[in-house]
């Protein structure tokens, strides 16, 4: 089992991809999270009870703070708050997600500038190491104030309030509770607020988005490597003196990727059709460099967020003041998964050029379409055909969402991040993606084929010998969504990661 001390383990971005539905992991408080919670929650405290008017604590919430709630009312307040925004709609969220979700907000609440109790931090900490985990919504939240509607679903199921997935069985959450031998939670002093505000959902969305277009990004640097080979092409555009010469940091990692992929293929021994190739397999560092580039630039703002403290107000422990802010305003994020999105479609857009350029003969300079006796047998036409419909897909799904704004609250929250959308979005953009190198790296091993006896290098013979294992060559037409199944499960799997790639990617080396 794997454990992590708050408070005193560093949580990773490599942290967070070894949590998921299944995993068990243990979760304790240190001595100095204790302590911490307990000075924030007492500043609170003496603040009410000194009659001074707390934002959501003792007054009521956006354009409804200047109402001020009476003493006896402050409890109810807190659980009415997490009711009333628990207006959640579309799928449940992947469990992983959710669960990430409430490490993260433990990771905030126990820094003791959230104003809460141990009870809180306690309560979230026995669901997490028993796995249980809040039904909750994907849709509803503009990605400020805090991601409002999801989190309220994830309180609303402490309180025993909603479902819960327990060993992949949904329950209702308070029978869960019950079965667990625990307690609901009942909101206290700034609880209610504490556990609503935040970027948590957000951040949780991102990372899982970022961990698949890692992922992705890996397989596609050995299918677009195996390519070269299979499509005839030269690894000389793989020079590192052509990279050296601009100077870009993801194009030179790439290229020296790709060549040690590449090392020793008896496939790049032979004549050259060509002097160059099309851009498709040219042009591959500068194309992929790019979108590591930009894969680095996002993992290093959703790394920041891990831990970040996104309530309002906070409480500064060493000056008791409380301080009225916005870190609940998801922007950072929201840009960030803008920007993979667009590399998604870089990445799925060139694939899907190399796969078209594998069909065309004149090009490749093998049979049409992959198959002998054309016209009998279609092979691959088809293929290519679904992954441009993949790739146009998601070209309309990296419309950026952090360019929009819809005020909400009466118009006191007038300019909103989106930032929930943009960062849901990549799972599914991240799902097409998967389908596009899974169709390049099926054409790619038959590439291979054709050009037998000559071998690729020895990685990539270990590469198209377990594809092999999984999918058979193609000598005449079939069902083709099964071998594209079959690579998908693979590339899920991370069957694709070798070390040369898992070097690039950020998540595995921080």
């Amino acid at each position: 089992m794997d454990a992590l001390a708050l408070g005193i383990d560093k949580v990773s971005l490599s942290t967070l991809r070894h949590i998921d539905a299944a995993r068990q992991y243990s979760l304790r408080l240190s001595d100095v999270v204790a302590v911490r919670v307990a000075k924030g929650e007492a500043l609170v405290r003496e603040r009410v009870d000194r009659g001074e008017t707390v934002y959501g604590v003792n007054t009521g919430v956006g354009p409804l703070a200047g109402t001020v709630i009476d003493p006896e009312q402050l409890e109810d307040l807190q659980l009415r708050l997490i009711l009333s925004n628990a207006a959640g709609v579309g799928d449940p969220l992947p469990e992983t997600v959710v669960r990430r979700a409430i490490l993260l907000k433990l990771l905030s609440l126990s820094s003791g500038h959230c104003g809460v109790s141990l009870n809180l931090v306690n309560t979230l900490m026995e669901w997490f190491n028993r796995r249980m985990t809040p039904v909750v919504p994907s849709k509803g939240s503009v990605g400020a104030s805090g991601d409002l509607a999801p989190l309220a679903h994830m309180a609303a199921a402490f309180c025993g309030i909603g479902e819960v997935q327990v060993a992949g069985v949904r329950l209702d959450a308070s029978k869960a509770i019950e079965q667990a031998g625990l307690k609901p939670l009942k909101p206290g002093l700034k609880e209610g607020a504490a556990l609503l505000n935040g970027t948590e959902i957000s951040t949780a969305l991102g990372i899982e988005g970022l961990f698949r277009v890692e992922d992705c990004f890996g397989a596609a640097m050995v299918t677009a490597s195996m390519m070269i080979d299979a499509g005839g092409g030269t690894a000389d555009a793989l020079d590192p003196r052509i990279q050296i010469s601009r100077g870009q940091r993801g194009q030179t990692a790439v290229a020296a990727a790709s060549s040690a992929l590449l090392k020793d293929s008896a496939l790049q021994k032979g004549a050259r059709a060509r002097i160059q190739d099309p851009y498709c397999l040219r042009c591959h560092p500068q194309v992929a460099g790019a979108a590591l580039d930009v894969i680095g630039h996002a993992s290093e703002v959703l790394a920041r967020e891990i831990g970040a403290v996104t309530d309002n107000p906070l409480v500064c422990l060493d000056s008791g003041d409380l301080l009225y802010g916005g870190n609940f305003h998801a922007q950072p994020i929201g840009l960030a998964a803008d920007s993979l999105a667009m590399a998604i479609c870089e990445i799925g857009g060139i694939s899907e050029r190399r796969v078209a350029y594998m069909m065309d003969s004149n090009y490749s300079g093998l049979p049409p379409f992959l198959v002998a006796e054309g016209g009998l047998n279609s092979g691959f036409m088809l293929g290519q055909v679904t992954a441009a419909a993949l790739v146009s897909e998601n070209r309309s799904l990296a419309t950026p969402y952090s360019v929009d704004s819809i005020p909400t609250g009466a118009n006191s929250e007038d300019y909103v991040s989106m930032a929930t959308g943009a960062a849901r979005r990549l799972l599914d953009m991240t799902a097409n993606l998967r389908s596009i190198i899974a169709i390049e790296m099926l054409a790619a091993c038959q590439g291979i084929d054709l050009r037998r006896p000559a071998q690729t290098s020895a990685k990539l013979e270990s590469v198209w010998s377990a594809v092999r294992d999984r999918v058979d060559a193609w000598d005449r037409d079939r069902l083709f969504a099964p071998d594209i199944n079959a690579v998908v499960s693979m590339i899920e799997g991370r069957d694709f990661l070798m070390p040369e790639v898992t070097g690039l990617l950020p998540s595995f080396n921080d």
